[in-house]
């Protein structure tokens, strides 16, 4: 169940891809050596449209950040129309690559259901925009504590704002200020 700040997005009827990740809401990777069936389900479902080639038999482990994979299933799932600007990264797991997703929208212009792609020790960090406030975007990802949850995430960290190649663009695609609440993200692996 989402906290009560952000209920609100269940009522929102679109962008696609924030309805897809909504459903994937409190998803939790598997401790230890253990992995969660879903999180592995979501790389053979890639693989079997075609999406997930690079990755056959690399992607075993939920262990391995999943933060790009999340992406990529929801973009794929938010996709009935499989225009190639609409598709993952090739190599989605990377989540800095998400910088090359859609189309670039300037970095404090972000709006409900772009493409954040943030800077980490160790690499990248790719997640939705959900809103902001004065020192942080609230973002829907995967890998975030080791689950799909929203996670206020530093505006410092940020290296790009990308916004899925609509045909239309949904009418509640806008900028979301929020209350500052809860501590920020300091690494998402």
């Amino acid at each position: 169940m989402l906290p009560a700040q952000y209920r609100w997005l269940e009522a929102e009827p679109g962008p696609r891809m924030i309805v897809e990740a909504l459903k994937e809401y409190g998803t939790l990777e598997a401790p230890g050596a253990a992995d969660n069936p879903k999180i592995i389900g979501w790389q053979t479902e890639l693989e079997a449209a075609g999406l997930g080639r690079v990755y056959a038999g690399v992607y075993r482990h939920d262990a391995i950040p999943w933060c790009g994979l999340f992406m990529a299933i929801i973009a794929h799932r938010a996709n009935a129309e499989r225009r190639a600007e609409r598709n993952p990264p090739r190599l989605y797991l990377a989540a800095l690559q998400w910088a090359s997703f859609g189309k670039t929208v300037p970095k404090g212009g972000g709006a409900l259901g772009d493409v954040l792609v943030f800077k980490r020790k160790g690499g990248g960090h790719v997640g939705l925009y959900v809103g902001h406030d004065a020192s942080a975007f609230h973002v829907l990802g995967g890998n975030q504590s080791d689950r799909v949850s929203i996670t206020r995430l530093s505006r410092n960290r940020l290296v790009a704002v990308r916004r899925p190649a609509y045909r239309v663009q949904p009418a509640n695609v806008r900028a979301v200020p929020l209350a500052q609440s809860g501590s920020l993200s300091v690494n998402e692996a």
